[in-house]
This record gives C-alpha cells, structure tokens and sequence, in this order.
C-alpha cells in the first residue's frame, strides 16, 4: 500500500521526537504491553472460569455470569489503553507498519476479538434473562470463550512479530 505524503508530513513531527526520545519509547510500549496484559489477562482468565463453569457444576454458573459483569470494565479500559498506545507507535512509523501484511493480519484480528467480545456480551445477556443449563447460549459462550483464548494469543504473537519483522 502507497501512503500519502501528506499523511507521512503530518505525523513527521511525533517520528521525529518518538524515534529520538527513549523515554517516550518507554512510556507508550509500557501502555501497550501493559493495557494488553490488563484486557488480555482478565479475559483470559474470565474464558477460563466461563470453559470450566460450562462443562462444570451447575451451581457456579449464576457466580460466573456475575464475575463476567464484573470483569467489562477492566477489560474495555485495557483494550483503550492499547488503542492509544497503539495510535502512538502506528504514527510514529507509519511508513512501516501501513505497508506491514503482519499490522493489517493483527488489526483483522483486533476487529474479530472485538465482534467476539460483543456476541459473548450477547450470550451473557441472554443467560441473564435464562439461565438453565440447557439454554443454547452456554454454548455460545463456550464458543467465544475458545475463541477469545486463540485469538488473544495469536494477537500477541502478531505484535511481537510486527515489532520483529517489519
């Protein structure tokens, strides 16, 4: 892909001070990995207790469903953090990462575990409203639970291979 020059002129200042200040370097790679080890740490411990509750005992589900509400907050604040700092590195290398296979591969991702996020967010209403252990929706939420777990890591391994290979 062909970046406008405009594009690269506008974001020139930010490279410039970024590329040249480790301490800015510091301060927005910390935001990164730290808001992904917020989001991604929680949600994979909640996929975690959601997999066990499903195929576990009945009784804990109800405990589930409320540690799930719980967890949002935490979670959505993490996954901001990541698109800020996130922002911060694209457009202090944006000639880089614009043309990157491995960025867009990463950013379709994103995309995916945020729809995931949202039909669990789904789920999780639906079990609201109906919590038996029949209720199809248990199975929706394993479904993104397992889902959540893959691509949280394949995420991850994106980034270090974006940071690595670009």
């Amino acid at each position: 892909m062909i970046l406008p020059g405009s594009i690269v002129q506008l974001f020139e200042p930010w490279n410039k001070y970024y590329s040249h200040s480790k301490g800015a370097e510091t301060v927005v790679q910390f935001l990164h990995i730290g808001g992904t080890l917020l989001a991604g740490g929680l949600a994979i411990s909640a996929d975690r207790g959601s997999l066990r509750t499903v195929r576990g005992v009945v009784a804990d589900r109800g405990q589930q469903l409320r540690e799930l509400a719980a967890v949002h907050r935490w979670v959505i604040t993490g996954l901001v953090v990541v698109v800020i700092s996130g922002l911060a590195m694209l457009t202090a290398d944006i000639e880089t990462f614009f043309g990157s296979w491995i960025f867009w591969t990463k950013m379709g991702l994103v995309a995916l575990l945020l729809l995931n996020g949202l039909l669990m967010l789904r789920a999780e209403s639906a079990l609201g409203k109906d919590p038996a252990p029949a209720s199809p929706a248990w199975a929706s939420l394993r479904r993104g639970s397992i889902s959540s777990l893959a691509l949280w890591f394949i995420i991850t391994a994106l980034g270090v291979a974006l940071v690595n290979l670009s």
